[in-house]
């Protein structure tokens, strides 16, 4: 894994609306993961778009476990 390749997303838990930082490795490409609130330890799903052509990152959705990403 290249250090270029891991970018930190900050944003807020769609939970507690804690500021949030994670560290995403667009090495993996395009991905869905699952990532804990650090403050309410929450389950956050997390769409990880990577553009296939230049390998960065486009975009982050977050949304809470039960929504539908």
């Amino acid at each position: 894994m290249q250090d270029d390749a891991l970018v930190n997303y900050d944003f807020h838990c769609p939970y507690c609306d804690s500021p949030l930082t994670f560290l995403i490795d667009t090495s993996q490409g395009s991905h869905d993961t699952w990532e804990d609130c650090h403050q309410c330890c929450a389950p956050i799903q997390l769409q990880v778009i990577v553009s296939p052509m230049s390998g960065e990152l486009d975009s982050v959705v977050a949304g809470r476990d039960d929504d539908v990403l």
